[in-house]
Formats: C-alpha cells, sequence, structure tokens
C-alpha cells in the first residue's frame, strides 16, 4: 500500500516537514492539531474550552477531507500543558464525540508548539462502522 497525504485548507497548514494526515489503506493517521485559525495561522485567543473546541474542530476538517468523521477515529492522544485542564477539556471532548469512544490517551507535557495548552492527534479506520 502506498501512502497518502489528505489535506485541506479547512485545518491550518502543516508548519513542517510533516503533512495534516496520511492514508495508508483504510487507515489514517491524523498528526497533532493544535489551537491555529486555518485562516490566518494565528492561535486562537480564548481559555482551555476554546482551544479544545478549535483544535477538534480542525481535526474534524482533515477528517471530512478523508470523506470521514469524527466517529471515524480509533484511537487519540491528548497533549496538555496543565493537567488541570483535563477536566473541561474531556467535557469538550465528550461533546464531539460519541459512544463508542475512541481508545486514548491523555498526557501531561511540558510545552506544546507556540505556547498553546493543547494538542490532539488521532488514527482513524476509514471502513469502520464508525465511519458512517
Amino acid at each position: 500500500m502506498t501512502p497518502s497525504v489528505v489535506t485541506t485548507a479547512l485545518a491550518p497548514s502543516a508548519v513542517g516537514p510533516y503533512s495534516q494526515a496520511v492514508r495508508v489503506g483504510d487507515w489514517l493517521f491524523l498528526s497533532g492539531q493544535i489551537p491555529l485559525a486555518p485562516e490566518t495561522g494565528e492561535i486562537v485567543t480564548g481559555d482551555i474550552e476554546v482551544q479544545t473546541r478549535r483544535v477538534l474542530d480542525n481535526l474534524r476538517a482533515v477528517l471530512e477531507a478523508a470523506q470521514a468523521s469524527l466517529a471515524s477515529l480509533v484511537k487519540t492522544t491528548i497533549y496538555l500543558t496543565d493537567l488541570a485542564d483535563f477536566a473541561v477539556v474531556n467535557r469538550v471532548y465528550a461533546e464531539y464525540l460519541s459512544p463508542p469512544f475512541p481508545a486514548r490517551a491523555t498526557v501531561e507535557v511540558k510545552a506544546l508548539p507556540r505556547g498553546v495548552r493543547v494538542e490532539i492527534e488521532g488514527i482513524a479506520v476509514l471502513s469502520s462502522p464508525r465511519a458512517e
């Protein structure tokens, strides 16, 4: 299987040597998204709730570019600079995704690109019943 790149102008452009997502067969590997506005490439202003919503909107845009949805996700990893933000991030995450929820890990990290507070990456399966 040959990997193919998935891109969309509805999510922030890659700012380094990586792709927004890479498809291999029915698998889609989504790069971590941070709270950048796709129109400007600037960090959205606001609290952790606003930042988390932007991150999930960015992930949704990349998934939709692959003819998928957030329901296609089977695994996510959430990176937080402060685990005290976990409850808010978890609440927003639950608004965007529905059961059966993807497998998930959440980790606290020292820092994230551009000083943001949250980053989320994911793996989706495109042939899954979750994708329908």
